[in-house]
Order: structure tokens, then sequence, then C-alpha cells
């Protein structure tokens, strides 16, 4: 109960706060999509309302579930086993706190992940969905707090396969778009929780329109894969008839956009990349 009258507190207070800077910053629209996130992040009380991670996870739905490589140093979220422990997603306005966050740049913005030996199959459509923890800043909006990263995947576990990001958009004024993201993930909200939104694995790569998805997150699909330096046309051919082994996910602002010769940045306040809470495969073996 004391949880619950605190978690009120958080609110109005942060209520409080973001009346005082509608009203009194002259710099009111460049802050707004700011102030709309920690509002937004007030209302994360998910995870303490319904009990994610369950202690079982659900059956019949393949998530990534080793960690291969894993050096985040961000305080309170740098313990990779939030990535495999349970999709808990917070819905279209809210985030979950139960992710691996990892560094904006160097060892510790990139996390691998496997399925313990499996390989996720080529299957018809999309193949796996990774899920982040983003939200839409408001109900009318079509801006979304998020933090994009890089994806790319491997049969052997050294030439890494990943997508096209040639059609991101660098404008300052649209990066909170998805649309200046294609080809990275982190980017739409997480519906999908293990313990208060239960979904079948159809239901989870069923396509509601748009890029957008009945459980949330974003999916991928193996013959979008391109090659690239570390992917030359025998290990893509490789990845696309027999599947893949290991998932590396990698903060946007330590890959490095061949146009600019920097990072793919996202212009925010935070001190840490993408927030990983899991990843989903349609079919192993």
């Amino acid at each position: 109960m004391q949880t619950y009258f605190y978690n009120i507190y958080k609110i109005f207070s942060m209520l409080f706060i973001v009346t005082l800077l509608f009203t009194c910053s002259p710099e009111t629209n460049n802050n707004q999509n700011e102030i709309l996130a920690l509002l937004a992040a007030a209302e994360i009380s998910n995870n303490s309302k319904t009990n994610c991670p369950p202690k079982n996870l659900p059956q019949g739905i393949p998530m990534a579930n080793t960690v291969v490589s894993a050096n985040s140093t961000v305080s309170g979220f740098s313990d990779p086993s939030k990535a495999i422990n349970g999709i808990c997603g917070g819905g279209e306005l809210s985030g979950s706190l139960d992710v691996y966050a990892l560094n904006l740049t160097g060892a510790g913005a990139t996390l691998i992940l496997s399925w313990g030996g499996k390989t996720v199959k080529n299957v018809s459509g999309i193949d796996f969905v990774v899920y982040e923890n983003p939200f839409r800043v408001s109900e009318s909006s079509d801006r979304y707090a998020f933090d994009p990263m890089v994806v790319q995947v491997s049969y052997d576990g050294t030439n890494y396969c990943g997508f096209d990001l040639s059609g991101f958009n660098s404008s300052a004024a649209d990066s909170n778009k998805i649309s200046s993201w294609p080809g990275f993930a982190g980017l739409r909200p997480v519906l999908y929780n293990m313990s208060s939104n239960l979904l079948t694995l159809d239901q989870l790569f069923t396509s509601t329109g748009s890029g957008f998805l009945f459980g949330g997150g974003d999916g991928f699909n193996i013959d979008d894969l391109i090659s690239n330096a570390s992917c030359d046309s025998t290990a893509l051919n490789q990845i696309k008839t027999l599947g893949f082994k290991y998932i590396k996910m990698t903060s946007a602002s330590a890959v490095t956009n061949p146009n600019t010769g920097s990072g793919y940045v996202y212009p925010h306040s935070y001190t840490n990349g993408s927030d990983i809470d899991g990843v989903v495969a349609k079919s192993v073996e």
C-alpha cells in the first residue's frame, strides 16, 4: 500500500513540475517531447502491478534465452538477464523498466543473445520481433520516445548481416518519428506482457498495418538482410538458407552512419542507449 501511494505521489509531483515548465519556460516547444517523456515515465508502474516478469514463462514462445555477450555499465539497468527473463511491455503510452540498457557507445553499447544453440528459421513473413521500451508521447501524436538500435544476425557468431539503414532521415525535427528510422529496432511500443497481456505466437506475428504488430515491437524478415563489411554473399546466403543462431543489438549512436562518419544520433538528454526487453522468433529448431 505504501508503494501504491508513493507512485500516486510521484505522478502528481510530475504533473506539477510539467505544469510549471509549460507555463514558465520560454523554450516550451523545444522541451515538449522530453517533458512528455518524463510524464509518461512517471506513469510506469506496469511491473509492480502485474508482477512481470512471471515466474514461469509462457510455453510455445521462442524467446532468445541465452546471453552471449553483455558489457553495459548503465547504473541500475546492467543486468543482462532482464533481456531474456520475459517480455513485460508497458503499453502504448509507457515503457517497461524490466529491461537491459545499453550504453550509448563503446563495448557496453552492444548485446548479443542466442536461443541456446537453436536456429531461428527463415519462414514466411516476419521471422523475429525485437522488443524495447518505447512509447508514444500522447494519444494523438505521431511522435515517440525511443532509443533506436541496429540489429544484426549471424549463423556462426562471427559474420553478422544486417538490414538496410539507407532510408534514415537525419532531420532533427523528425527524429522522433518512426518513419525516420527504417531498418532500425526499438521504435514501436510493446503491448505484449507475459503477465497481463498474454498472446499466442500467431498473434505476436499478426500485422495491424503500417509496420505495427498486434503485440507491438519491431518485426524483421530474414529475407530483407543485406551484405555489409562483416557479411559477404556467402554468409548472407547461409543465413537466408539455414537461418541464424545469434542476434546482435547495438545502440544506433554507436554505429557509424556512412553519410556522416559519426553515429546515428537521436537527440535526447538520456545517458543510456537502447533498453532491451527481449527477442521472440517465429520458428526455431
